[in-house]
């Protein structure tokens, strides 16, 4: 249970909720959902970062990944929108957005963690470097996020984010500077 089972659950369990849709350059995994990203081509991917195109971009083990910027980004009636983002996108997306809130998704162990990389099929070089990716990384995401949560049980996760969004929504209610 990864990063995109809460953030579909999220999205199914609220409906003031759209998920922004990832493209990446990697190919799709055997088992994948084809709607999982947007699968496309280097040059593709390179051509709408020259024209502006996303909110978010970064590469990782030789493939590109991105958030598309959303059309609805600055329509207060537009639902919240979500981001299945890493920390180097969260980073991007917090310098243009500071009133973006960041919650930091861990694994109960780094154990745990290499389980679930291998379920899914990543190749071995790939778990190791994603594991590496993620010791280095902790630190600083618990220092940038504003909320970090462990992801050890789906519903308590989904339970704890959807409590979240729900406090952040009454204090931006509140507070119209934000």
């Amino acid at each position: 249970m990864g990063k995109g089972t809460i953030v579909d659950a999220l999205v199914h369990r609220d409906p003031n909720l759209w998920l922004s849709r990832s493209w990446t350059t990697r190919d799709q995994r055997h088992g994948e959902r084809s709607d999982a990203y947007v699968f496309t081509s280097t040059e593709a991917f390179e051509r709408r970062i020259t024209q502006d195109g996303f909110l978010e971009w970064t590469e990782f083990l030789g493939n590109y990944y991105g958030t598309p910027r959303p059309d609805r980004l600055d329509d207060p009636s537009a639902p919240d929108i979500v981001l299945e983002i890493e920390l180097d996108g969260a980073q991007q997306v917090k310098r243009q957005y500071p009133e973006a809130i960041l919650i930091f998704v861990l694994p109960p162990s780094r154990e745990e963690q290499e389980r679930r990389l291998r379920g899914r099929g990543d190749p071995g070089h790939k778990v190791e470097a994603r594991l590496r990716k993620a010791e280095l990384e902790e630190p600083v995401g618990r220092d940038q996020a504003d909320y970090v949560v462990v992801n050890d049980d789906l519903d308590r996760t989904l339970d704890e984010m959807l409590a979240i969004i729900a406090a952040e929504r009454l204090r931006s209610a509140e507070s119209p500077s934000r």
